[in-house]
């Protein structure tokens, strides 16, 4: 049409990011991608069942009735240049052997710990640490407690320093929200110095 401006701005397309949600079984992984997902999430859950009796360290979350079984799957825009997609993964050992193909492609992770059961993410800890993936710890305030303070978390977990250790809640959006951009801080402060 003459006289019409059709020059249409070019917006690029925001880049996404892998994060992994890892942790044991019940630290709030479901919880965590369900309360920060902009998206309904997709959960794999199923119910407990006397199949897991024997198997199932119930042991400190003994009102858990579902475990996921598979992934937890959630969206978050941080900005409209970026995208984090998030995968949780199952908590269960006898599932352990999905985190592998989980982890391609991920640039991230955030383990959960619970300190109650601090040893349930031992595991979550050893496979980043041994695949060289970055992570953060995120303690999850169950009942909206924190008895110990972060540093004494660290001690505890045997981090290094470069490891942040943040006090969250699974439940509340904005404490996921401030684990997720520690996390991409994180990675931007190691692309930098890369």
């Amino acid at each position: 049409m003459a006289g019409s401006d059709t020059t249409a701005t070019a917006v690029a397309p925001p880049d996404t990011v892998k994060i992994l949600i890892a942790g044991g079984f019940g630290v709030g992984k479901t919880t965590m991608v369900g309360s920060v997902s902009e998206i309904a999430p997709l959960r794999t859950e199923e119910p407990l069942t006397v199949a897991g009796l024997g198997i199932d360290d119930l042991n400190g979350i003994e009102e858990k009735r579902a475990t996921t079984v598979a992934l937890d799957f959630g969206r978050i825009t941080i900005s409209r240049e970026l995208v984090l997609y998030l995968f949780g993964t199952p908590g269960q050992q006898r599932f352990w052997f999905m985190w592998n193909d989980l982890a391609v492609g991920a640039l991230g992770a955030v383990v959960l710990v619970d300190v109650r059961r601090p040893e349930s993410s031992f595991a979550a800890i050893d496979f980043f640490e041994r695949r060289d993936i970055p992570f953060v710890v995120g303690v999850n305030g169950f009942h909206g407690e924190h008895p110990y303070p972060a540093e004494e978390i660290r001690d505890a977990l045997a981090l290094p320093e470069h490891v942040r250790v943040l006090l969250c809640d699974a439940r509340e959006r904005e404490s996921c929200r401030d684990v997720l951009i520690a996390l991409i801080d994180q990675l931007i402060a190691a692309a930098k110095t890369a």
